[in-house]
């Protein structure tokens, strides 16, 4: 089965269940689905950052500070996050990863889907799907603030990481 095939939960601004739709017209149409974000971070306390391949439905070629993606018809967030994860990093294994918070991310160009954040340390050594992930390094949170302004991020993470930054400031 392609990605554009797999069936996602449609959810409504409540993040209910409304219905279900493959991938591909849940895309084409603006649905609003489910996605994952997880944050890696390496033994160092070093964030996984990434870029995308060329292939990818969305933000195809742009780099990531999460890893993640949608969550499938029926599976829970949890369950997507340790899904996408370990298929990501290329690892079995991975601790449960923590959610931290959700968040609506809308575009206002019809790309929406209800976001659950995670953080996970990984002290397995990685090999990232390679249909999935173009590069990647362990970089500190140092050199991820000084990329933000040198590369082209995916927008949904890019917000995420805003909100998880700002989560820390006050919290």
């Amino acid at each position: 089965m392609s990605a554009a095939d797999e069936i996602l939960d449609i959810v409504d601004e409540n993040d209910v269940v409304v219905g279900e739709s493959p991938r591909g017209e849940a895309y084409a149409r603006g649905l609003r689905h489910r996605c994952v974000f997880v944050q890696a971070r390496d033994a160092d306390g070093r964030l996984f950052v990434h870029r995308r391949t060329a292939t990818k439905l969305v933000f195809p070629s742009l780099y990531d500070m999460f890893v993640g993606g949608v969550v499938g018809a029926g599976e829970s967030y949890d369950a997507a996050a340790l899904r996408e994860a370990e298929e990501e990093l290329g690892v079995s294994g991975l601790p449960s990863p923590v959610p931290v918070f959700k968040f609506l991310y809308d575009n206002g160009a019809g790309q929406t889907w209800w976001s659950a954040v995670y953080e996970v340390r990984c002290d397995l050594p990685v090999n990232p799907q390679t249909e999935e992930v173009a590069w990647h390094a362990f970089l500190t949170e140092e050199e991820v603030e000084r990329r933000l302004t040198e590369w082209t991020w995916v927008p949904d993470g890019l917000a995420a990481y805003e909100l998880l930054r700002e989560r820390r400031a006050t919290g």
